[in-house]
């Protein structure tokens, strides 16, 4: 025989070895506790990811607690209330998919032509997710990778020049809005857009 200590309650206990290495003494063994399943909770429990992180709204600054799996985006609010504000703000002006860029004014000569080719292209269909308009009970949107007002700014250029086809994807509205916010890259858009237009450089006729 030989002796070891339980590694429950440390008390010392006698052993055979030839049937196998002692690791509880003979209460314990009868108390059989040690058999339970660990209570695997908190950080002990394998999928631990750190519990709730600590962020701040974004429409009314108050503390809010998120577990990582319920950050959808960069935008965290705290109710509803703040949800449907941070909307109404948001997705008017410049932020909306349907702006025009204020001063702009209309999109002017070749945009309806320039549309309806992008969505052709594209299948009528965005070009990130692949929503198409049957899914949408609609036509998705066509976004314009370099917004009209940047042309209209420019005194060399024109409104008619944003609307080419190398300029314009088709995108869903979900898509559309991400685009809007920058959560798209312009690259990312633009490899989507495809070559110029061989017969036209990408300007519709």
């Amino acid at each position: 025989m030989e002796q070891t200590t339980c590694d429950i309650c440390q008390a010392p206990f006698d052993y055979y070895p030839s049937n196998k290495s002692g690791r509880y003494c003979s209460e314990c063994v009868e108390h059989r506790s040690w058999r339970d399943p660990p209570q695997q909770t908190g950080a002990s429990h394998p999928a631990w990811k750190g519990g709730k992180l600590s962020f701040s709204c974004d429409n009314c600054d108050s503390h809010v607690e998120r577990y990582p799996s319920q950050i959808q985006s960069e935008i965290v609010l705290c109710s509803r209330d703040c949800h449907a504000e941070w909307l109404s703000e948001a997705f008017t002006g410049d932020g909306h998919p349907n702006w025009r860029g204020g001063g702009v004014g209309d999109y002017g000569p070749g945009w309806k032509a320039v549309r309806e080719r992008a969505l052709e292209r594209d299948g009528h269909a965005c070009v990130l997710c692949g929503t198409d308009a049957d899914d949408l009970g609609r036509n998705p949107d066509v976004h314009h990778i370099l917004p009209v007002r940047l042309f209209a700014a420019v005194p060399a250029l024109t409104v008619r020049d944003a609307h080419t086809m190398d300029n314009v994807v088709s995108l869903c509205p979900g898509c559309h809005r991400r685009a809007e916010f920058g959560h798209v890259s312009r690259a990312a858009l633009r490899w989507r857009a495809g070559p110029l237009d061989s017969t036209t450089g990408g300007t519709p006729a």
